[in-house]
């Protein structure tokens, strides 16, 4: 909740934010009721793969914001969306406001890639290249049948080509980067934080969080935390761009 300021009712969202917070959950709906019945696993269709994997389409670079693994995980980046992204969408209107979101994600999707690559030549360079070649050619129909490889460093080669990211977060990251240079003493009051603390605060631990979460590869949280600073990185840039032409609207 917001201290010093209070962001409209859900009766008077702006357009891009209701619109998103009702895709976003048709197809957490849809991918739930069709994996169910054994119709088809959409987070294989829209999640993002890495590139060499044979279930990567070019498409997924946007869909992937959509998909979500849980309740919690969509609750809380919807919730999220719903504090940050109204009062910026108010503040922008829904036009810039839906061009900051697609590019926060799409920047979430590049610098996750990027982080992917980089570890997956790290592997490529300390294994074999016919162990390689085997885990491009034959890794994802493994991972499809719920098998990996028993040598470690081709499963870990595995897991990176051929499991997906998803998930809003990303976006979700850089709407709060742009909330924390817009409002940058608004009082937050969130969850993880039982004081009351200012945005700009805010962003600066997570976004610190996030970099010392990626680094030290938050064994087994299974959380993209690039991909939020990515998001983070791309949303800084762009609001410091649009600065330049109108310094009386942006911080």
């Amino acid at each position: 909740m917001f201290k010093q300021y209070r962001p409209p009712s859900a009766s008077v969202l702006p357009p891009a934010v209701k619109n998103l917070l009702i895709i976003n959950g048709l197809f957490f709906l849809a991918t739930y009721v069709l994996k169910d019945r054994n119709v088809v696993d959409l987070t294989k269709t829209f999640g993002l793969f890495f590139p060499l994997s044979q279930n990567f389409k070019p498409f997924q670079l946007l869909t992937y914001m959509f998909m979500h693994a849980d309740f919690f995980h969509i609750f809380f980046n919807m919730l999220s969306l719903y504090m940050f992204g109204t009062s910026i969408e108010n503040f922008w209107g829904w036009k810039r406001f839906s061009v900051f979101y697609l590019v926060t994600a799409l920047g979430g999707a590049v610098v996750y890639l990027l982080v992917k690559y980089i570890e997956i030549s790290q592997l490529k360079s300390q294994i074999p290249l016919d162990v390689y070649n085997m885990v491009v050619n034959d890794g994802t129909e493994m991972i499809k049948n719920g098998y990996n490889y028993t040598n470690t460093q081709a499963a870990d080669l595995n897991l990176l080509i051929n499991i997906p990211v998803i998930g809003a977060s990303g976006a979700v990251y850089g709407v709060l980067l742009a909330f924390g240079m817009m409002f940058p003493n608004t009082e937050i009051m969130m969850l993880m934080f039982p004081v009351p603390i200012k945005a700009k605060y805010l962003v600066f631990i997570m976004g610190g969080m996030e970099l010392l979460l990626g680094v030290n590869n938050a064994a087994g949280d299974n959380v993209a935390h690039f991909a939020h600073l990515g998001g983070m990185l791309f949303g800084f840039i762009l609001v410091k761009y649009w600065n330049k032409t109108n310094r009386n609207t942006f911080y």
